[in-house]
C-alpha cells in the first residue's frame, strides 16, 4: 500500500494572449498585484499556429508567458483559473477594444516533470477538479526534453515556448536543491 505524500510546491504560470500590447501589460501588472514578483516573464511569440480565436479576438495574436515567483499547491489551480476568468471579463469590459475578447489568460503550473493547463472545457483527457475546471498535462519532461500529447496545442509544441519552460523548470529544480522551493 502507497502512503499519500503532499506533491512538491509548483511554479504558477500564466498564458496571456491579446493582439494588444497593453492588454499584455495590463495582464502582467494585475498578476504582479495578485500573484506578487515574477520570476520570469517571456518577451510575446506570434501567436500564428490557428485561427481559433479569429472572429472573437481578431489577427495577430502574440502570446506571453508569466510564472509566479512564489510557489503553489497545484490544488490551487482552480483558484487561478476563475480569478483568470474574471481578469479576462473586467479588462473586456473596460479596455474599449473592438473585438469581445480583447485577452485571453490560461493559468495552468509548472513542475519539474510536467506542465499543466487549466480549461473549463471537459474532454477525454482532462481531469475534473471541481468549480467547473478540468486540468491536462499538456507537456511532460523526459529524456532531457519537453515532450507532447496528441491533445496537445500546436503553439505548445514550438521550440522556442520549451525554452522558456526549460529555463523555469531549472529554476524550479535549482530552488529545490537549495532548500528554498517557496
Amino acid at each position: 500500500m502507497g502512503l499519500p505524500n503532499l506533491h512538491a510546491p509548483a511554479m504558477p504560470i500564466m498564458a496571456v494572449t491579446s493582439r494588444h500590447a497593453a492588454a499584455l501589460a495590463w495582464a502582467a501588472e494585475r498578476t504582479r498585484a495578485e500573484w506578487g514578483p515574477l520570476a520570469a516573464s517571456s518577451e510575446p511569440f506570434d501567436f500564428v499556429e490557428t485561427d481559433y480565436y479569429l472572429t472573437t479576438m481578431g489577427r495577430d495574436l502574440k502570446k506571453q508567458f508569466l510564472a509566479g515567483s512564489r510557489l503553489i499547491d497545484p490544488m490551487e489551480l482552480v483558484a487561478l483559473k476563475l480569478q483568470a476568468n474574471l481578469w479576462e471579463s473586467a479588462y473586456a469590459g473596460t479596455a474599449n477594444h473592438d473585438e469581445p475578447r480583447p485577452l485571453n489568460l490560461d493559468p495552468g503550473y509548472l513542475t519539474p516533470a510536467k506542465l499543466v493547463l487549466a480549461s473549463t472545457k471537459d474532454h477525454s483527457h482532462r481531469v475534473y477538479l471541481g468549480r467547473g475546471i478540468y486540468a491536462e498535462v499538456t507537456l511532460y519532461y523526459t529524456a532531457g526534453r519537453w515532450q507532447h500529447r496528441e491533445w496537445t496545442y500546436p503553439d505548445y509544441r514550438r521550440d522556442d515556448y520549451q525554452a522558456f519552460f526549460t529555463l523555469l523548470r531549472n529554476d524550479l529544480r535549482r530552488r529545490a536543491r537549495e532548500g528554498r522551493p517557496a
